[in-house]
């Protein structure tokens, strides 16, 4: 009788330990859903002004669009801090809309990479805009993305180097 007594505690012991592990797994898989959910929420893509009009952007979430400022594209509305531009990558061409101030190096025929939302009507709501640094950087992904055009387009345009006036 003492022994299943024994074995009874042994088997309860071990149910517990167990209990406490399935508990722990859960723990920490709640745990890694949410990171993760996090993450994708805050990750933010680039896309090309070709890409955005072949319908690879996502609707309704927030990504990067980069290329250049079109020249004669920039808009200012009087005493507010609105802007509108163009964005082009030589091949397309995706209106954005600005409120707020822009980086004091933000010109026409300069490279460019706007963050936000695409509307629905095909115009590109901007809640951040960053300019090229100096007079030798692009952004990377707009530098690729006007190569990349340049090569569809199959046209003699300056190059980055070219670009540094």
């Amino acid at each position: 009788m003492a022994r299943r007594q024994e074995a009874g505690q042994v088997m309860k012991a071990r149910h517990r330990r167990l209990a406490w592990i399935g508990l722990g797994v859960v723990v920490l898989g709640v745990a890694a859903a949410l990171v993760l959910n996090v993450f994708q929420s805050n990750l933010v893509f680039f896309f090309t002004p070709s890409q955005v009009a072949a319908k690879e952007a996502p609707q309704g979430r927030a990504f990067r669009i980069g290329g250049l400022v079109e020249a004669g594209s920039v808009r200012r509305i009087p005493n507010s801090v609105d802007v509108s531009f163009v964005v082009t990558d030589t091949v397309q061409r995706v209106p954005v809309v600005y409120s707020g101030l822009l980086p004091d190096l933000f010109k026409e025929g300069k490279g460019v990479v706007a963050q936000g939302m695409l509307a629905a009507d095909g115009t590109f709501k901007a809640t951040e805009v960053l300019a090229k640094h100096d007079e030798n950087y692009m952004p990377p992904e707009a530098g690729a993305a006007l190569e990349a055009a340049q090569k569809h387009k199959s046209i003699e345009m300056p190059t980055l180097k070219d670009t540094k006036r």
